[in-house]
């Protein structure tokens, strides 16, 4: 079998192209990388991934609604202040988890309702 190299791009489905790529700049530091006027934006997530921010409905080819989920990997030592800058920017922390193998995620929601999981080494055998 082929190899694959990773995953490359994961879309999440909003309804305000502009809200949603201002929380993900201003919130997570993800960079703006490209935009498709009002279909799409892309965002660089620490220089090897992007999300894709889909307008609801402005894709012929794909769509999604619902709340979905994605996790952003951090250091267990950049936690606390992912959890203070989370709480400058009056995101409030929906749940925490300790994992088995020692692992923990913070898990809060975006402006339009998908949960976001801030997770530290040790979640997975592979991370």
């Amino acid at each position: 079998m082929p190899k694959l190299d990773g995953l490359l791009e994961s879309s999440l489905y909003v309804d305000d192209l502009a809200r949603s790529a201002r929380f993900y700049e201003t919130v997570l530091g993800l960079e703006l990388i490209a935009s498709d006027a009002e279909r799409l934006r892309a965002m660089g997530v620490a220089g090897r991934q992007v999300l894709l921010l889909f307008k609801k409905g402005a894709s012929p080819d794909h769509d999604g609604d619902g709340r979905l989920h994605v996790a952003f990997a951090v250091s267990a030592a950049s936690l606390a202040e992912w959890e203070r800058w989370l709480a400058e920017y009056g995101v409030a922390i929906e749940s925490r988890t300790t994992w088995p193998r020692g692992g923990q995620s913070l898990y809060f929601r975006d402006p339009d309702g998908h949960l976001l999981e801030l997770a530290t080494p040790g979640v997975w055998p592979i991370y």
